[in-house]
């Protein structure tokens, strides 16, 4: 998605994440983000352009609330245009309409597993399409105009050199995905360098909402353990059970995309709560919001997850779910950008995991094949 405008607290995950702003004054930008918290009080005072790619079904169901009118899909202060991060022409075209202040790039084939699968597309969209995005602001004579956010990704960091990973922490990664996201890196940092473009790069540790895409491990979880709590569901299946990761809430790391783009010089940051869990616990804690205490018996593959009070098996390890190279640990260090940008973590690691869980409860209550 394209974002421009001048402040941008959530974000419209419109199929690419590509998203464009513009104030509603004139001269000044728009405003979206990432699992729209906040997203209503920002169209209200932003125009906010996001692109979508064609689809024979309607594919905006996580801002359907962000209409003027959702029953007729009527747009009001948000206006989405058919585009594609493979396709610089139309890049080109609905830069040069818009003319936004700000752009945020949050497009990407974002699932990491995935990425082996889809290595070429991966590659194609997540680091080619960072660069087509880029020559179309150079092409529409918009280089000193513009303001240009590149969502980066913990995945860089892959085989972790030190702990925890800062902005100076050599990179390592591990995927089709991680490796796509380098050549976006450096390609922005290329374009900051070569032609003077406000440009930074947002390396953005794992950040979840309960609008987390479903297919991703904690909204597999929370859906999963929801569907159990309303007896639709017995045991779902996991894969690297001892994975770490520094989960943040998504909502607080918008509100640091946002801030990167209001300094007086570009620089890249590492945006992170510094506390790290494993996939076993994010489950552990998911199942005791529920009234659930998950044990464990076995080891690996054979390893599954027993409700203590039912004696009923809840989680089952399915090799499947394991990456051709895994990535054990992240644990990110933002100390940059707490100091520069003033910046830190709001919501708690426990406090996501209930709200992910207490929202799948209700979407799966309201309608059970969601």
């Amino acid at each position: 998605m394209v974002l421009w405008g001048n402040s941008v607290f959530s974000v419209l995950r419109v199929m690419f994440g590509l998203l464009m702003m513009s104030t509603r004054e004139k001269g000044k930008p728009l405003n979206g983000a990432k699992v729209n918290m906040t997203a209503p009080d920002l169209i209200s005072q932003y125009h906010v352009h996001g692109i979508v790619r064609r689809s024979s079904s309607f594919n905006t169901g996580r801002i359907e609330h962000l209409y003027k009118n959702p029953q007729a899909h009527i747009e009001g202060n948000m206006k989405l245009h058919y585009g594609d991060l493979t396709d610089s022409t139309c890049l080109v075209k609905i830069i040069n309409e818009v003319k936004p202040s700000e752009i945020y790039n949050l497009g990407a084939q974002s699932h990491v597993k995935i990425s082996f699968d889809l290595a070429e597309y991966t590659a194609d969209v997540d680091g080619v399409g960072t660069l087509r995005l880029l020559d179309a602001i150079k092409t529409c004579g918009l280089i000193n105009s513009v303001k240009f956010y590149q969502a980066s990704t913990s995945e860089l960091f892959g085989k972790v050199q030190e702990i925890p990973q800062k902005e100076t922490t050599p990179f390592y990664p591990r995927s089709p995905y991680g490796a796509a996201k380098l050549y976006a890196y450096w390609i922005v940092v290329n374009f900051r360098e070569a032609y003077n473009l406000f440009a930074v790069n947002g390396i953005l540790f794992n950040h979840e909402s309960p609008r987390r895409g479903a297919n991703f491990v904690t909204r597999k979880i929370s859906r999963s353990v929801a569907k159990i709590h309303l007896g639709q569901l017995d045991c779902f299946s996991l894969g690297n059970l001892d994975a770490k990761r520094d989960w943040g809430h998504a909502r607080d790391y918008v509100e640091a995309m946002w801030l990167m783009l209001q300094t007086d010089e570009p620089e890249d940051f590492v945006i992170a709560t510094g506390e790290v869990h494993s996939v076993r616990e994010f489950v552990e804690k998911s199942f005791k919001h529920i009234g659930k205490t998950i044990v464990w018996e076995g080891k690996n593959e054979n390893e599954v997850g027993r409700c203590k009070e039912t004696g009923k098996i809840h989680v089952t390890v399915n090799h499947k779910y394991y990456r051709p190279t895994e990535v054990d640990f992240l644990q990110g260090d933002s100390t940059k950008a707490r100091q520069k940008l003033n910046w830190k973590p709001r919501v708690t690691f426990d406090e996501l995991v209930r709200e992910m869980v207490d929202a799948d409860v209700e979407l799966m209550r309201n309608n059970p094949n969601a």
